[in-house]
């Protein structure tokens, strides 16, 4: 009886020796499909913010996957602006970090500085084209990969500007700009017009970055490092960006306070009831799908008319891609290995160019296929030299929309006089910079 006991007692204990390691490969099989740090594959989170492009990045993301069975690739795409910022900020702070996020230049380099993954020992960054990587560049170290190039400006419809006898190409001064907009008002119900622009007001990026940059940059020379230095702001520019506000506030549908972007773009511009507004290139993929003849055929785009430079348009990187240090390194390779696909593989260049529509950062590109109109104008004026530099990358964080911007909204509003819009506005720099 005794060796029967010892026997069973044997078998029961590799029974559940057995048990346990099948419980643990199972487990250990799980962990596998689901963990982005095992070896069976890796997941890659992105968190990006321009849903302008947002069907057609999946698109690509969607075809690398196809390439790449082993990794899994997640986006997430939050509305430009405010909304990103914040946005990020609550991601980080919530402990849910992605693998690859965006920054927009020195400024968002120093918040985000801890997260960053040097990127020097990427095929993308090898390839930037020269001045792209300046403001992500520290040392040694490249902390961010360029999306692209973009250029903005005024937007007009062809159409209408020669219905009503405008030259664009002529109103290279306010003045001339000036004039032209008054002839458009007074025969706007001949042209069909509910007005002459359409100033999106209630987008604080629209007037806090875009509009004042074309009267910020040109006080630091165009150069973004200069204005990231900078302990003061005198506003040399200031009444001309005051000029610019007010001609597009009085000459646009009303109450410009309302007014959104896609207001602005989808159902007033690409409708035919403006015939100018403030947007860049980046707004083409939206009118072409609205109606693929308008968006070929009848826009263009000329510069905000800025004293002493004049003909010169805004051209920077809008946004740069960055890779998380706090992910394991098999996600980070795996994230720069994306990267360096969409924009290094004729694959991923023929969708960067074609699909995404973006002016490209990176040589290696057949520019000639630049197809849209608002695109080879940025392309022309960047390929020519003349443009006018994105110093608003490297503005106090969050100078540009929650003070500047703001108070553009309180003056336009008539809460506020405008010289009360740039006091505040120095004041809040100088306090940043100390």
């Amino acid at each position: 009886m005794m060796g029967d006991k010892k026997f069973l007692s044997k078998v029961f204990i590799a029974m559940v020796l057995a048990a346990v390691l099948v419980v643990a490969g199972c487990s250990s099989s799980d962990n596998a499909s689901g963990d982005s740090d095992s070896g069976d594959g890796v997941t890659v989170d992105i968190f990006q913010f321009k849903v302008e492009f947002k069907e057609q990045f999946e698109e690509l993301v969607a075809k690398y996957q196809e390439e790449n069975p082993d990794v899994t690739i997640n986006v997430q795409t939050v509305g430009g602006g405010n909304d990103y910022a914040a946005s990020i900020k609550s991601q980080m702070s919530s402990g849910d970090e992605p693998d690859i996020f965006n920054v927009g230049g020195p400024t968002d380099i120093e918040e985000y500085r801890d997260y960053l993954s040097d990127l020097s020992d990427t095929a993308a960054a090898e390839a930037a084209l020269e001045g792209t990587l300046n403001s992500v560049t520290e040392g040694d170290q490249i902390l961010g990969l360029p999306y692209s190039q973009e250029g903005y400006g005024l937007i007009y419809n062809k159409a209408i500007l020669e219905q009503a006898g405008i030259n664009p190409d002529e109103l290279t001064t306010f003045e001339a700009l000036e004039e032209a907009v008054a002839t458009l008002d007074s025969q706007k119900e001949d042209l069909g017009l509910e007005a002459v622009f359409a100033l999106p007001a209630k987008e604080l990026w629209v007037m806090g970055n875009h509009l004042a940059n074309a009267y910020i940059a040109p006080e630091f020379e165009n150069d973004i490092t200069a204005a990231y230095e900078a302990e003061t702001i005198n506003f040399e520019y200031g009444d001309q960006m005051k000029r610019m506000l007010d001609l597009q506030s009085s000459y646009s549908v009303q109450p410009v306070l309302s007014l959104d972007y896609s207001q602005q773009v989808e159902q007033l511009f690409a409708q035919g009831k403006v015939a100018i507004i403030q947007q860049g290139n980046w707004i083409y993929p939206t009118l072409e799908q609205m109606d693929p003849e308008f968006a070929e055929n009848n826009i263009g785009m000329i510069p905000m008319p800025v004293e002493g430079l004049e003909g010169h348009l805004p051209v920077g990187v809008p946004q740069y891609w960055v890779v998380n240090k706090n992910s394991s390194e098999e996600v980070q390779q795996a994230a720069k290995d994306f990267l360096d696909w969409m924009y290094t593989s004729d694959a991923g260049k023929e969708m960067v160019l074609n699909d995404f529509k973006f002016i490209p950062a990176y040589e290696g590109y057949d520019t000639a296929q630049i197809s849209d109109p608002l695109s080879q104008v940025v392309y022309s004026y960047s390929e020519e030299g003349k443009t006018i530099g994105w110093t608003f990358m490297a503005t106090p964080v969050g100078w540009n929309e929650d003070v500047l911007g703001v108070n553009m909204q309180r003056y336009l509003n008539g809460d506020i006089e405008w010289q009360e819009v740039l006091d505040t506005a120095k004041q809040e720099w100088e306090k940043s910079r100390q």
